[in-house]
């Protein structure tokens, strides 16, 4: 019989401080990235945003809020009383509330604003 209890995974909010923004990445983009000749990126400024370009591609970024944050978890170790063995833990090192979303945009044309859409003035406010 084992003495010792089962008390869980010890878990705490420690920030980071990095501000984390999550990207969704177009299939095709993703595939190219991944493959063994991986494309270069570069990010220019529009009027209305910022473009990501490969080659002949191009993606508009829009950020996109979330009604569920995401919470980032780092692994960590915990020795509480420090006389322990040390065990398993986990460290939420930021919480995100919005994520970026590439846009397909043909090549040369300004990204259309947006307009009416509360969360994206809500979030410039933030």
């Amino acid at each position: 019989m084992s003495t010792q209890r089962d008390t869980g995974i010890p878990f705490t909010h420690a920030p980071d401080g990095v501000g984390y923004k999550l990207m969704e990445l177009p299939p095709e983009l993703l595939e190219a990235l991944e493959s063994d000749n991986p494309p270069v990126l570069t990010l220019e400024s529009s009027e209305n945003s910022a473009v990501l370009k490969s080659g002949t591609q191009s993606w508009g970024l829009r950020q996109k809020n979330t009604s569920n944050a995401l919470i980032l978890l780092r692994p960590s170790e915990s020795t509480q009383p420090s006389w322990q063995i040390p065990e398993t833990a986990l460290k939420a090192v930021a919480t995100v509330h919005d994520t970026i979303e590439l846009v397909s945009e043909p090549s040369g044309k300004a990204a259309p604003v947006a307009r009416g859409r509360w969360h994206e003035k809500f979030a410039r406010g933030r």
